[in-house]
């Protein structure tokens, strides 16, 4: 009763929707957490327009020529159109991905006192940081969502808590790390670039990898509230999974579609630095999370970008062979992160795209 009333009262103060979630007393959803969203916009699963595509890792790695040849082919049209794939066969054990999930359980399952230890500030580069909503501060809707951030790229940081999270989130994040890297090698020859060209002009040897854990406890509403609202990612290429409960949705053609894909796949979307460097022909795609009432949601994303000192523009030699000039202004990558996660961004347009535009 007492986290409700604060919640009301004063919702800046509250540490944990988990702690709001589980009181007896929550019967509906906070005026502070208020989001109403469009049923009418939400696309049918059942559409073979929405059917999203699939790539199978393994004909990149151990196909055939003629193969490995297709899967390039079919990368232009998915990353021009879509945005966003489901990664199948692609080398991460389904036991690596059940145990981050039962790692990150873990944490969020910790007594609030103890996650508060590694709560920071709102700079994303930070070794971890673990809160609730986005800017309790400055968010003009609350988010119905908990979550934690730990850098694993190019230094490894870990939380410490609970005792087997450093050495599962370290595995998994090696093992999806791969994977990410054979995508950008694919991405850059679909592009009709060198296999390695994204890899070395992003400096992606010091490349940024993140390891985020969201958890979204049941809501009494969930229409009326929302976990992520729409936005893009900052880096070139984001993996996710999930708990068996779903709550993604990417936009595609207009419509809001729910991503439900195999079990052992890896849901990927490209992200913004993708989008400048091919001067906009392959997209970053909008995304959102949703909630239920029925059970929690764990999704975990593990973000890769450049090293966080490389200056990012459109590809010259794109810009010469598609005849276009420079879509963009080239922006620091540590920069444009620092723009999209300010509160003048991240709630307005989920990109910084506007103030990138040459």
């Amino acid at each position: 009763m007492a986290a409700v009333a604060q919640a009301l009262e004063t919702p800046s103060s509250v540490t944990s929707i988990k702690s709001l979630a589980e009181s007896s007393a929550l019967n509906s959803v906070p005026s502070a957490y208020a989001f109403n969203r469009n049923p009418n916009e939400e696309a049918d699963p059942n559409d073979p327009e929405f059917a999203i595509p699939i790539i199978d890792m393994s004909l990149l790695t151990s196909g055939t020529p003629e193969q490995r040849s297709q899967i390039i082919h079919d990368l232009v049209k998915i990353c021009q159109e879509w945005g966003f794939f489901i990664a199948i066969n692609h080398g991460v054990p389904e036991s690596l991905m059940k145990a981050m999930i039962d790692a990150c359980h873990g944490f969020f399952s910790l007594p609030d006192e103890e996650k508060k230890e590694f709560k920071s500030g709102n700079d994303v580069l930070e070794m971890f940081k673990y809160g609730t909503s986005y800017n309790l501060a400055l968010d003009k809707v609350l988010l119905w969502r908990d979550f934690f951030k730990v850098r694993t790229h190019p230094e490894f940081y870990s939380l410490y808590k609970p005792a087997t999270f450093s050495e599962v989130s370290m595995e998994f994040g090696k093992r999806t790390r791969e994977v990410a890297l054979e995508i950008i090698k694919a991405i850059s020859e679909s592009l009709g670039l060198e296999p390695n060209y994204i890899y070395e002009k992003m400096n992606m040897d010091r490349g940024l990898q993140l390891l985020a854990g969201n958890f979204y406890p049941p809501c009494p509403q969930p229409e009326q509230a929302i976990g992520i609202p729409h936005h893009t990612d900052h880096g070139l290429v984001t993996l996710l999974i999930q708990n068996e409960m779903t709550g993604l949705q990417v936009e595609h053609n207009g419509k809001w579609l729910t991503v439900n894909g195999p079990a052992n796949g890896l849901f990927v979307n490209l992200a913004d630095q993708m989008q400048i460097l091919t001067n906009g022909k392959y997209k970053s795609v909008m995304h959102r999370a949703t909630v239920n009432n029925k059970a929690t949601r764990i999704s975990i994303a593990i973000p890769h970008g450049p090293s966080v000192d490389t200056t990012i523009a459109p590809a010259p030699e794109l810009c010469e062979k598609d005849g276009k000039p420079p879509k963009y202004l080239a922006m620091n990558y540590k920069e444009y992160i620092q723009l999209q996660q300010s509160g003048k961004n991240y709630m307005k347009t989920g990109s910084a795209f506007d103030q990138i535009l040459a």
